[in-house]
């Protein structure tokens, strides 16, 4: 790194101040400026993490200073911003999902390609300590061949707990494309991209009740599934078993089980950057943990690889072929759904490389 990246912050709701957090002290960039269409909001969240500039998405992406823009806007919106910077010369880093359809995605990945600007996209959790240790456990062949995956997210659904749930129970969401992307971009930077789907999926109720906050007992309709089961290959053969549900009274979420021929590998939740990865042996009676060394820091390091590589002019890892390979397996599993059938999965994706074990979002690679 020759200089720091200059970052803007397009999008200043809850998700901003997770990043911020993070962004304000990773000296390979500089966030220089705040964006909402709520100009009060920008000024806000600016002043809150010395942010020397809030403004507008279009005067924030026409600021000299800035070279990637962080779009953390409602997904309806994803496709748009991030459009409108691509035209305007930038890099692009989108929060997920990387955009609602096939059709935009594709157009945003052509787009940049010609105006040869990167593209990159949420989750980025897989560079957390606990998900790199899993990947690079697989890469040296510490399970054997994987040939399998098992992953489980169910609750009774956020209206219990969340002030507004309704955008969770809209198009684009639910907990197939609202938790979805965790998993399958986990099982992805694990076993490569996926092949093709089978699914089924339900809607428990036509309506959902708020349960907490002014808006309790607020009356709202469920316009998707709920719940969702699906069977994935994966171009290099292995198979996955996945279940997202908002149905069940009983909640456990973050369960990733990796099967290969020598060892099962117990992967932690793809929502955090930590967490405990656990090897049984063909023979053990108990699991055995594996230290997992690496950053913890949360969301961000995606930017920041973005970042680095940009300077560096190397591939970065949590890439907008990696997002839109993600949300065409998910658009694949809800089609196979209605349609009772098995789907290819049209698109593909680099698997990317893990991160060495002394990579610090501060001091840089080990």
């Amino acid at each position: 790194m020759t200089s720091p990246l200059g970052v803007a912050i397009v999008g200043c709701g809850t998700i901003s101040h997770q990043y911020l957090s993070n962004l304000i002290t990773f000296p390979d960039v500089r966030v220089v400026a705040c964006a909402d269409l709520d100009l009060a909001r920008a000024q806000e969240v600016a002043s809150q993490y010395g942010v020397p500039v809030a403004t507008t998405p279009e005067q924030a992406m026409a600021h000299p200073d800035v070279e990637l823009v962080v779009n953390l806007t409602i997904p309806s919106a994803h496709a748009a911003v991030a459009m409108a910077a691509v035209e305007a010369g930038r890099h692009v880093y989108n929060e997920k999902p990387f955009t609602l359809d096939r059709e935009s995605g594709s157009k945003l990945v052509e787009a940049a390609a010609t105006a040869g600007v990167r593209l990159g996209s949420a989750p980025d959790t897989f560079l957390g300590a606990g998900l790199q240790t899993a990947a690079r456990l697989v890469a040296e062949g510490a399970i054997g061949a994987p040939l399998t995956a098992l992953t489980l997210l169910q609750s009774p659904g956020p209206e219990s707990w969340h002030h507004s749930p309704e955008f969770l129970f809209q198009r684009g969401a639910g907990p197939l494309f609202d938790m979805g992307p965790y998993y399958l971009t986990a099982l992805v930077t694990l076993f490569g991209p996926t092949r093709r789907v089978a699914a089924m999926a339900r809607r428990a109720r036509e309506e959902r009740i708020i349960g907490s906050g002014p808006r309790a007992g607020t009356r709202f309709p469920v316009e998707v599934p709920t719940h969702t089961a699906a069977l994935v290959e994966f171009a290099a053969g292995q198979a996955a078993t996945m279940v997202f549900t908002f149905d069940s009274p009983l909640p456990r979420w973050g369960f990733i089980e990796i099967t290969g021929t020598e060892a099962t590998m117990e992967v932690p939740d793809p929502n955090t950057f930590g967490g405990e990865v656990r090897l049984r042996r063909a023979g053990d009676d108990e699991w055995t943990p594996v230290p997992t060394p690496g950053t913890t820091a949360g969301r961000g390091l995606g930017v920041l690889d973005m970042a680095q590589a940009i300077r560096e002019g190397r591939p970065h890892r949590a890439t907008g072929e990696l997002g839109l390979h993600v949300l065409d397996t998910m658009l694949a599993i809800a089609e196979s759904a209605e349609r009772s059938e098995f789907l290819e999965v049209g698109s593909t994706c680099p698997m990317p490389e893990p991160l060495s074990e002394g990579w610090d979002p501060v001091k840089g690679h080990g």
